[in-house]
C-alpha cells in the first residue's frame, strides 16, 4: 500500500481544510481591503429644493483616505461635511469621490422661485428679495426678482455701484441702517430696500469681570442657537457663531444634555430640521490662549 492509499483520509481532510481558510481569507479581503461604491457613507439632503436653499452633505466613510465632492454646477470642496448653494435651477448630480477610485452619486433637483406676477399687470414689478438684518462681516445675498435685463446695485456703504448682476453678495464693513438701491432697465424709478447691520460682538471692548464676560457669551451663544431652532436665517446665525467664537471650525465638539456628542455643522443642521427645541443653557470652553472655543456644552429640551 503506497503513501497516499495510507494517509488518504488525513490528505483529504487537509486540501479541505485548506480550501475552507482560503475562502475565509478571501472573504475578509473583500470585507476589510476590496472596497466599493457600496462602502461609501455619504448624506446629501435635501434632494429637492430651491434656488438659494440650503443643501446640506456629509461623509463619513471609514477607510477614506482622500475625498472630493462634485456638486454638478463646477463647484468642488474636499471638505467632509459643509453646506451648497445652487444659483440656478436644474438637475444636478452630486458626486462624492473616495480615493480617487470610488464614487457615488446623488440626484438633486434645483427649481426656480416662482413669483406671482400682479393681476392686473402681465408684466412682473421688480422687487429685491433681502433679508432686513444681518451682522457686520457677513456675506448677504441680493436677489432681484425681475423681467428686467440690466440692474446696477448700491448697498449704500461706499456710494459707490457695488454690482451689476441680478443676485450679488455684498459684506458689510459697519453697522448701522443702510438703504440698499436697485436701478432696472425696466423703470427710471429705482428699487429701495431697509437693511440693518448688527456689530459682530466683540467681548474685549467692553470692560466687564471675567466671569461677566464668560456668562456673556454664553448667552450670545445661546441666543443665536435659538434663532437657528426657532427657524430663522440659518447662514447669519451659523456663520456669525462659526466666526466669532470657533474660529471658523465646524467640527468644534458639541455635547447636548450631558450625553449626545456632535460637531457644530451637524448640531446646528439639526437644530434647523428638528425646529421647537428650547435651548436652556449654553456653556463654552476655550483653547489654552483664550481665542477658539473647542467645545459648547448644551442643555435643551421641546
Amino acid at each position: 500500500m503506497n503513501y497516499f492509499q495510507k494517509n488518504k483520509k488525513n490528505i483529504i481532510i487537509g486540501v479541505i481544510a485548506t480550501l475552507l481558510i482560503a475562502a475565509l481569507v478571501a472573504l475578509w479581503l473583500q470585507k476589510k481591503v476590496i472596497h466599493s461604491a457600496d462602502d461609501i457613507v455619504g448624506v446629501v439632503y435635501p434632494s429637492t429644493l430651491k434656488v438659494g436653499d440650503t443643501l446640506l452633505f456629509e461623509d463619513k466613510t471609514q477607510f477614506a483616505k482622500t475625498k472630493r465632492w462634485n456638486f454638478g454646477d463646477g463647484t468642488t470642496t474636499d471638505k467632509s461635511s459643509g453646506i451648497h448653494f445652487y444659483n440656478k435651477p436644474g438637475y444636478y448630480q452630486v458626486t462624492l469621490i473616495i480615493d480617487n477610485k470610488y464614487s457615488k452619486s446623488f440626484p438633486v433637483m434645483v427649481s426656480a422661485r416662482t413669483i406671482p406676477k400682479p393681476a392686473d399687470s402681465t408684466k412682473m414689478r421688480t422687487v429685491i428679495d433681502a433679508q432686513t438684518q444681518a451682522m457686520q462681516f457677513e456675506n448677504v445675498q441680493f436677489r432681484a426678482i425681475s423681467d428686467a435685463r440690466q440692474f446696477t446695485w448700491k448697498f449704500g456703504e461706499t456710494g459707490n455701484i457695488d454690482s451689476k448682476d441680478k443676485m450679488a453678495i455684498y459684506s458689510y464693513k459697519k453697522p448701522g441702517d443702510y438703504v440698499v438701491t436697485l436701478y432696472t432697465d425696466e423703470s427710471a424709478e429705482p428699487i429701495l430696500h431697509q437693511i440693518k447691520i448688527l456689530p459682530a460682538y466683540d467681548a474685549l471692548k467692553e470692560e466687564v469681570t471675567v466671569e461677566d464676560a464668560y456668562a456673556k457669551i454664553d448667552n450670545d451663544f445661546k441666543y443665536h442657537l435659538q434663532q437657528i431652532a426657532n427657524g430663522n436665517s440659518f447662514n447669519m446665525h451659523y456663520n456669525y457663531l462659526l466666526r466669532t467664537y470657533l474660529c471658523n471650525n465646524e467640527n468644534t465638539v458639541v455635547k447636548v444634555n450631558d450625553s449626545k456628542v456632535n460637531n457644530f455643522y451637524m448640531y446646528c443642521a439639526g437644530l434647523q430640521f428638528d425646529k421647537n427645541n428650547v435651548i436652556q443653557t449654553v456653556k463654552v470652553n476655550f483653547d489654552d490662549a483664550q481665542n477658539c472655543v473647542t467645545k459648547v456644552d448644551i442643555n435643551q429640551s421641546k
